[in-house]
């Protein structure tokens, strides 16, 4: 069992290792484009919504990209995952690997993309006098709950983009709604005291960009939003690896 998993881990680590390289394998920027595509986005995002909105905080830009890289890795991620399996079909079909390593490792290869952007994050903070403080401590805690639901959610949708191919589209519809539900470029002040609350408050992945942002911000997090988000966060993972190995065995069918 010690040699499989030994094993098992060894995969995972070229997996994650290849996602990375063919994801910038056509790029002339590399991996460097991974740090300039939220700065630029922040930087469209700041000109347009902080003049819509009128917001006049010096400190939007960062609000904004704190929001915006932990929506890009669930973004990502999940997309990436629900097409693991269809990806590698050449490989499954021709030697025995554990399927659970190519949702998996679509995942961790987007978060370790994920941790080299937050370097971004650090200096356009300072650059805009947001300075750490022991809050910042507590950042783990939202980015692991964002790993939780990130994986939870990819084994859902590698299972069911099995055998429901256009759920690759719906996918991308669902996640234009998450992302206008996460508060990414607007501040959610009066929808959290109107009848909208619980459109926010219900997603998982707004509760933990809000506890990230109180991190980065020098602020207590809200200990509702953390313990919701991460038993959400433990419920899909419980949910994904359930359905995966319930079917797992029908993927060669369909692939």
């Amino acid at each position: 069992m010690n040699e499989s998993f030994s094993q098992d881990i060894f995969i995972l680590k070229e997996l994650v290792r290849k996602g990375i390289k063919l994801k910038y394998r056509r790029s002339y920027l590399g991996i460097l484009w991974s740090l300039l595509e939220p700065l630029l986005t922040m930087v469209v995002l700041t000109i347009v919504f902080g003049t819509l909105f009128g917001i006049k905080d010096k400190t939007f830009p960062v609000y904004i990209l704190a929001g915006r890289l932990l929506y890009s890795l669930f973004s990502q991620g999940t997309k990436e995952a629900l097409k693991s399996i269809r990806a590698n079909a050449s490989m499954i079909k021709k030697v025995y690997v554990n399927k659970l390593l190519y949702p998996l490792s679509a995942i961790l290869f987007n978060y370790v993309i994920f941790l080299i952007s937050l370097v971004v994050l650090a200096i356009t903070a300072l650059c805009f006098k947001v300075y750490p403080t022991v809050y910042l401590f507590q950042i783990v805690i939202p980015m692991l709950n964002l790993l939780l639901l990130s994986a939870g959610v990819g084994l859902i949708m590698s299972t069911i983009g099995v055998f429901f191919r256009d759920m690759e589209y719906l996918w991308n519809v669902v996640l234009m709604l998450i992302m206008y539900t996460c508060a990414i470029f607007y501040k959610p002040e009066k929808l959290l005291n109107s009848k909208f609350a619980m459109i926010l408050k219900g997603n998982p992945l707004y509760c933990i960009i809000s506890n990230f942002r109180s991190c980065v911000f020098g602020e207590p997090m809200n200990y509702k939003y953390m313990l919701y988000s991460f038993g959400f966060g433990v419920f899909t993972i419980l949910v994904g690896l359930f359905m995966f190995r319930k079917l797992e065995d029908r993927f060669i069918l369909s692939i």
